[in-house]
This record gives C-alpha cells, sequence and structure tokens, in this order.
C-alpha cells in the first residue's frame, strides 16, 4: 500500500457562484478531507485558481482529480509536484503586547522571521508573515508566551516552478 502523503491541487475553475460549493460537496460525499481551500482570480479574465491541500495515498489522488474533472465548471486540474512548486502562506497574527518590553520583543521576532508589523493598538501588535507553513508555525509557537488574542490564515496557495502553467 503505498504511503499517504500530502497532495497540492490546483484546478482551474469558472468564476462563479456555487463552483466553490461542488467542490466541497464533491470531498464530502466521497469522504475526501480537505486539509486546506484557496480561491482567487487567475491570470485569465472570468477564470478562479483553487488550491487544495489534501492528504492521501496516489489512490485517493486519482479518485479526488477524477470526481474534479466531471464537474462542469471545473476547466482543468493538476497535481503539483512539491518540488517543483512554489508555495506560500500570508498569516496575520494579533498578540498581546502591554509593555514596551514585550513589545520590543513581538517586533524583533517579527523582523527575524521577515514579518511585518501591520496595526498598533496600547494593548496589541499585528503582525503579518508570508512564507512557508513551518516558518509560520515557528513564529506562532515562539509568541505564544506573549498571548495570542486572534490568528487568521489563507492556507497555502501554490503554482508551478518556471514557465509551465496549469
Amino acid at each position: 500500500m503505498e504511503n499517504e502523503r500530502t497532495h497540492i491541487i490546483s484546478a482551474l475553475v469558472l468564476h462563479k457562484p456555487g463552483v466553490l460549493q461542488r467542490v466541497a460537496g464533491l470531498f464530502t460525499r466521497r469522504g475526501f478531507n480537505i486539509e486546506s481551500i484557496t480561491v482567487g482570480t487567475s491570470e485569465q479574465e472570468g477564470i478562479a485558481r483553487m488550491t487544495i491541500i489534501a492528504k492521501g495515498d496516489g489512490k485517493i489522488l486519482e479518485q479526488i482529480t477524477k470526481q474534479l474533472n466531471k464537474i462542469i465548471d471545473v476547466i482543468k486540474v493538476r497535481d503539483l509536484e512539491p518540488e517543483k512548486t512554489v508555495k506560500r502562506e500570508l498569516c496575520l497574527i494579533k498578540v498581546h503586547t502591554p509593555t514596551e518590553k514585550i513589545r520590543s520583543e513581538v517586533i524583533q521576532y517579527a523582523n527575524i522571521f521577515r514579518g511585518r508589523i501591520i496595526d498598533v493598538s496600547p494593548e496589541t501588535l499585528t503582525i503579518e508573515i508570508t512564507g512557508a507553513s513551518d516558518k509560520i508555525d515557528a513564529l506562532i509557537d515562539l509568541v505564544k508566551t506573549f498571548g495570542i488574542k486572534e490568528i487568521a490564515r489563507t492556507g497555502p496557495t501554490a503554482m508551478s516552478r518556471g514557465i509551465k502553467t496549469i
């Protein structure tokens, strides 16, 4: 039996209401779990790009791909090879910073991780960070000790490297 691994599935779909619901419904009906899903406009007008992160073996991936291709609004589906893929995630982290000392430490951590402070209030700082999920997880682990008030993560989005497109 083939080992389970994380798959990055990129799909071009018609950019219209209900497409996301049909894709999510397919996963639900088949009992596949979506780790994350991002959707946004693509380089072609009227077309959106979905990046779906799902775990499973080759058989599950094959089923997902076949079922996605059956949805009329899906134009093209591809399993992206991790070593040939650019993958990034965005995260906003609101951290409790009641003192100057804590505020200074949080700013230093944000700088080390190439994050940016995007909002300041008397009691909090909000950090914006992009990159690999493990980098984001590491920053979250560091600032947890100060007290995280809120986190918003996009989930990864991805595309193939070089000139090859989906």
